[in-house]
């Protein structure tokens, strides 16, 4: 299983009602990505990693290495918005490069850190509810909001499928060290390539046998999952629902008074 599946089974706010944790994730990450806001970005962050470490007992040295990933890719891509070449030195800083500055200007910098932010708090969202909601009770929650039965086959089978590809691929990839495949970089990327067209070719001859499984046990077009009733707590959606109403008051205090 992938680690975010078993911190997953195994977190504190696992058998939560998941129509609660995906109003809660969704509405919060609308709110902080509408209001452009650091200091909303900051509370989101804030609550969002805390609920996901206290309650949900995720280690918070996990939880911080899984954060880094999304922080290292922002960081390198606002850095274009950060930093500037230019002949004329800007108002935050200015390194002189011979006759060229590396400069910055305080309002490029500080929007840049507000993109950082806001990202950063969306993905806090997002991972509160992927370390606290199974796949298939999310895609139960989807099918109750009336999405097309078809995008939510796919989306089931593309998670069965990245299990049994990492599966295979984590099988195929041990058998080339036993055989010495990665001595060098040479035999590396050779085995490298060898393991992307086999895995391909697995890939389709398993989807070729999963389909003619789902046709000799009478598929009919929709694949029926059992899923877990848990029902909603009136202290929980009130709690969700006052902190969603003073969340969206702070956001609009912050655009047009402060």
């Amino acid at each position: 299983m992938i680690t975010i599946d078993k911190l997953c089974y195994h977190s504190g706010l696992r058998y939560e009602n998941a129509g609660e944790k995906f109003a809660f994730a969704v509405v919060t990450l609308m709110i902080c990505v509408m209001s452009r806001s650091m200091a909303v970005a900051a509370v989101v962050l804030a609550v969002m990693g805390g609920l996901t470490v206290w309650k949900g007992k995720i280690p918070l040295i996990r939880y911080l290495r899984f954060l880094t990933v999304p922080l290292a890719f922002l960081v390198l891509s606002t850095a274009a918005i950060m930093f500037n070449i230019s002949k004329t030195p800007l108002d935050l800083f200015a390194v002189s490069l011979g006759e060229w500055y590396l400069t910055a200007g305080s309002h490029s910098f500080f929007y840049a850190l507000q993109l950082i932010f806001t990202a950063l708090a969306a993905v806090s969202c997002l991972y509160f509810l992927s370390f606290t909601t199974p796949m298939p009770d999310i895609l139960e929650v989807l099918r109750k909001l009336h999405c097309p039965k078809l995008l939510i086959e796919m989306m089931l089978l593309i998670y069965r499928f990245i299990f049994i590809l990492l599966d295979t691929a984590s099988a195929i990839s041990t058998s080339q060290d036993c055989r010495l495949g990665n001595r060098n970089y040479r035999t590396a990327l050779r085995s490298f390539g060898m393991l992307g067209s086999v895995l391909m070719i697995r890939a389709v001859n398993r989807s070729n046998r999963l389909y003619d499984a789902m046709e000799t046990r009478c598929y009919d077009g929709t694949i029926r999952v059992l899923s877990e009733s848990h029902p909603p707590k009136r202290k929980v959606v009130a709690l969700i629902i006052g902190f969603e109403l003073l969340l969206f008051a702070f956001a609009l205090w912050r655009r047009f008074f402060s």
